[in-house]
């Protein structure tokens, strides 16, 4: 029988979770329907269909895939992009990520990534604009990156962005430039992160990995850092 790690061993390694919670009603985007979640068969209706005292709950979940903490890849930008059942999972999990600190900083430009080292990892931009979660101050101008650094950060070879705040793309108008450089560079983007305070700006791992959706650009992540 193999061996339990010991105490010292399991303290070596944190978890950190970057999500937030999904629950019926949450208001995620302006304009988005909020998730739906009941239950398909609670426990007292599953009574009956197996041995007394065996219950069971099955859920049903109806939402976009723009809900709650989620991934966006090419296929959300561009009809002939790949979608999220095309993403290797080596880009989606256990990447070596930087987190670049900008509170009140509104408009992320090239000068917020200098001198950073992005290539081959996941870029976690921390505003701190998660705070604002849950209420409508979330949804007022928020935080959000140029087009300018978009490119830089295509360029200089980062694998994933992700951003603890409403989108990475100023949302003010119809534009979407950051989107539109990122995903049209192959780059993979994660939006309303939460929890950023708590990972190091270095040497921790980054795991978003959505449902193996085909024809899908967008799906909701449990997002976490292990370090």
């Amino acid at each position: 029988m193999p061996s339990q790690p010991t105490a010292s061993k399991r303290m070596l390694t944190q978890l950190v979770d970057l999500s937030h919670t999904i629950s019926n009603g949450l208001k995620t985007y302006p304009g988005m329907p909020s998730p739906e979640i009941e239950p398909h068969m609670d426990h007292e209706a599953s009574r009956g269909r197996y041995e007394a005292g065996t219950v069971f709950h099955i859920a049903r979940v109806s939402m976009v895939g723009n809900t709650g903490t989620y991934l966006d890849v090419p296929f959300h930008r561009f009809p002939d992009g790949a979608d999220l059942a095309a993403i290797p999972l080596e880009r989606l999990a256990a990447l070596p990520c930087t987190v670049v600190r900008v509170p009140g900083v509104a408009v992320i430009d090239e000068e917020s990534f200098g001198g950073v080292d992005v290539e081959g990892r996941a870029v976690l931009v921390h505003t701190g604009w998660s705070d604002r979660w849950g209420t409508d101050a979330y949804f007022d101008p928020h935080p959000h990156l140029t087009r300018g650094a978009a490119e830089l950060l295509v360029r200089a070879g980062a694998v994933l962005v992700g951003i603890d705040a409403v989108n990475v793309d100023d949302t003010s108008g119809g534009a979407r430039p950051v989107h539109s450089t990122l995903l049209g560079g192959g780059v993979l983007v994660v939006e309303h992160l939460s929890g950023l305070d708590a990972v190091p700006a270095d040497g921790a791992l980054f795991y978003a990995v959505p449902l193996k959706l085909a024809g899908v650009g967008s799906f909701s992540v449990r997002a976490f850092a292990r370090f």
